[in-house]
């Protein structure tokens, strides 16, 4: 069973915070042209993934990452939406990253798994890093009917942070540390057993698997360049973190649209700001203290 599903998403991110779209490439790169249509595609001579080089020496591996490239460079529309996404959230899980040692290319995960959304993946799994409720509880989460902090940007990002860094001290690299994000302990253990390699450009993995890391190296490699792919954005366009205040709550809300109102603002924006809020109150008959989320413009 896997600790943690990803959505399947083939989704890329071309913004870090600070990154001007129009920037020059950061990375060297090969211009290869398609003579059929004009269009000049640009595939990188080097990748690394968290500072670990990807062997594109090897046959297979050039092929595998060009073909992650080439799919994600081609998804305007989800892309457009991601970089003005990006603007918002990366602020938020890039200092979670460095607070927990875990490199920043690991944000990238983060896209490939849920697009910088709160989605919900058919088996089950859920919030931008795709726990399922199982391995969310393992690793700190609080998940019941009034709140599952797998909505929650900031604890999330600290749950996930708290499965890598497990999965590199078993595995002893940060890229099969991704990789078992999406193939699991166990499932990436067996084979490394079966297969008696534990490099992932050697392993032979399920299809999802061994193209999980490949799509991350792709998004990582767009964003990087984003103008080399036809990818610009003015700032203006971008989604922006509005500014909040927090209030502490450690007691009974009986109704949340009655709260949201005492605090001048409305029941949607209340859950929009604070999705992890899953009830229309919040029991709390432990009187835990919660942070609560109150936008101070945008509404």
């Amino acid at each position: 069973m896997k600790a943690i599903r990803t959505t399947g998403l083939g989704v890329l991110l071309l913004l870090v915070s600070g990154l001007l779209i129009n920037a020059v490439p950061k990375t060297p790169a090969k211009e290869v042209v398609v003579k059929s249509d004009g269009i000049k595609r640009y595939i990188p001579a080097t990748a690394e993934f968290a500072g670990e080089p990807a062997p594109l020496n090897v046959a297979d591996v050039r092929e595998r990452f060009e073909r992650e490239l080439i799919v994600n460079a081609n998804l305007d529309a989800t892309t457009l939406l991601i970089i003005k996404r990006a603007n918002r959230s990366f602020p938020i899980i890039e200092p979670i990253l460095a607070k927990y040692g875990v490199p920043d290319d690991f944000k990238y995960l983060a896209v490939a798994e849920s697009g910088l959304l709160n989605a919900v993946s058919p088996a089950g799994a859920r919030g931008f890093w795709q726990f399922m409720e199982g391995a969310g509880r393992e690793n700190g989460l609080e998940i019941n009917g009034e709140v599952d902090e797998r909505y929650h940007l900031e604890k999330s990002t600290e749950a996930a942070c708290r499965y890598l860094l497990a999965a590199k001290q078993r595995f002893g690299s940060w890229t099969m540390a991704a990789a078992s994000y999406n193939g699991g302990l166990a499932g990436v253990g067996k084979q490394v057993g079966i297969q008696k390699v534990s490099n992932y450009y050697d392993l032979l993995l399920t299809d999802e698997t061994s193209r999980y890391v490949f799509r991350i190296l792709a998004l990582k490699e767009i964003m990087k360049n984003p103008a080399l792919y036809g990818f610009t954005l003015s700032p203006e366009e971008l989604y922006e973190n509005l500014p909040v205040r927090k209030v502490e709550v450690d007691s009974t809300v009986t109704d949340l649209a009655d709260f949201a109102m005492q605090q001048g603002i409305n029941y949607k924006i209340l859950k929009i700001h604070n999705p992890w809020l899953r009830d229309k109150k919040l029991g709390n008959a432990a009187k835990k203290k919660y942070t609560i989320d109150i936008p101070l413009r945008g509404y």
